[in-house]
């Protein structure tokens, strides 16, 4: 048997002629995209222009109205069972931690592997404590939200989606809450993800960590994907004139 030179690249998420709609209002315009397994992809663009939007529809909190999506080669669930374990399978951290303000940094964690996969208590405790030291905040397990900084309550929030043991990570705006000095605590963390194999898409306005994390870098305006590169060519030699007005705006300044 012969050893592969290169690995093939592996679709894990795919966006195919995507449409969405908010009343009028035309959101996603035919959008496809497709995922390889272990890649970065952050997800660049003005306010407004669908951004989030496409990020959501990966695990369906928001609905499509056409076009396909897939995750492993199977269609995401319209519903019930099969939706709630595609949802188990697919992490996601948003610009709002959502943590569950009555249970501790450490409870936080647990409550998916319990609750939804049905390990065990113990073996969860365990495996929650090894990813709040992943994220940094080991010392900050028995603490109540309200007792964490925003970027500890972020990466406790990034520690439950992992905890889930997830495909592909979705990312949307996760510092934009923060104050500045707490961005880098939280990127690091999702750069040292990044580099660990993790499929990860990123909503993101942080330039920096889409230069040093991402594979690829997509562009988007108006609900198209306007231009998509890997990060030195995006950055250096921008193709589309949209891109390059975006770029000139964000990096002057």
């Amino acid at each position: 048997m012969s050893t592969p030179t290169a690995a093939t690249p592996s679709p894990l998420v795919v966006l195919s002629s995507v449409n969405k709609h908010f009343g009028a209002l035309h959101v996603l315009k035919d959008v496809d995209l497709t995922v390889d397994r272990g890649e970065v992809v952050v997800v660049l663009g003005p306010s407004g222009s669908g951004k989030s939007t496409l990020c959501r529809t990966i695990n369906r909190l928001e609905t499509i109205d056409s076009g396909t999506i897939t995750i492993d080669g199977r269609p995401v669930p319209a519903e019930g069972k099969e939706l709630a374990q595609l949802r188990a399978k697919v992490g996601m951290v948003f610009q709002s931690f959502n943590l569950f303000a009555h249970k501790t940094a450490l409870e936080n964690v647990l409550l998916g592997p319990v609750k939804v996969k049905g390990i065990k208590r113990g073996a969860a405790e365990t495996r929650g404590r090894e990813l709040l030291t992943r994220v940094g905040i080991a010392a900050q397990a028995d603490k109540d939200p309200a007792q964490l900084s925003g970027g500890q309550q972020q990466r406790v929030a990034i520690a439950r989606a992992l905890a889930m043991d997830p495909m592909v990570m979705l990312f949307d705006e996760p510092t934009s809450a923060l104050d500045p000095e707490m961005i880098n605590e939280v990127l690091d963390v999702m750069t040292s993800l990044a580099k660990s194999g993790m499929t990860m898409i990123v909503v993101t306005h942080e330039m920096g960590f889409a230069r040093r994390a991402a594979d690829r870098v997509v562009f988007m305006d108006e609900g198209r994907i306007v231009e998509q590169a890997e990060p030195e060519k995006f950055f250096t030699a921008p193709e589309s004139a949209r891109t390059q007005d975006f770029l000139s705006k964000i990096l002057t300044h």
